[in-house]
């Protein structure tokens, strides 16, 4: 790991904002963070998508690049396992949003193809880009710190919020190798505190 990457996985760690490990006991609701920070991109398909476009549904919100060695792959492809799980609420009831990292280099086209490489139902799974300036401010909203490295590639942290369906932040998950059957169940549990 580069120094600069262990840096920002520590300043990341010590943000009491919006960085919250998930640390509710089974039976209590998910902590409220705050208002999650709006955003409106690009979609694989080249349309404009919002947070707000997804109120009324509980999203999951990552960030990613398509040509990742290593952990992106590895995050997408427990979120699609995870969308697999989630059944008929996937789509209407429960939505993915992964932001790219690189939006030099990720495309609508080349977004819309890794979704297809892992399998992402694009009926409720957005897989969006936009200007550097934008993904960098997004980014940072949800503590996000990335950076390009000299072989190409993007160091950069990796979290996972969940957002209600009031839009507002619940919790995050920091890393790819988090208990994904707790993510399914803090998705269904949010779901069903909105009934």
């Amino acid at each position: 790991m580069s120094r600069w990457l262990a840096g920002a996985l520590l300043l990341a760690l010590l943000v009491p904002w919006p960085a919250h490990a998930h640390d509710a006991p089974h039976d209590q609701r998910l902590p409220r963070i705050g208002p999650a920070p709006d955003f409106t991109l690009t979609s694989q398909d080249g349309a404009p998508v919002s947070l707000h476009d997804f109120r009324g549904k509980v999203v999951a919100v990552t960030f990613i690049y398509t040509y990742c060695p290593d952990l992106c792959p590895m995050l997408t492809a427990n979120m699609a396992h995870v969308q697999d799980k989630l059944g008929s609420a996937f789509g209407p009831s429960v939505a993915f949003v992964s932001i790219t990292v690189d939006p030099e280099h990720d495309t609508p086209e080349v977004l819309k193809q890794y979704a297809q490489d892992f399998g992402a139902d694009l009926d409720g799974w957005a897989f969006l880009t936009g200007d550097p300036t934008t993904i960098r401010e997004v980014g940072r909203k949800y503590g996000i710190f990335a950076r390009k490295v000299a072989k190409g590639d993007v160091d950069h942290t990796f979290l996972t919020s969940l957002i209600d369906p009031t839009g507002t932040l619940r919790v995050q998950y920091l890393g790819v190798r988090f208990d994904l059957e707790e993510f399914r169940g803090d998705l269904l549990s949010l779901l069903d505190e909105s009934k």
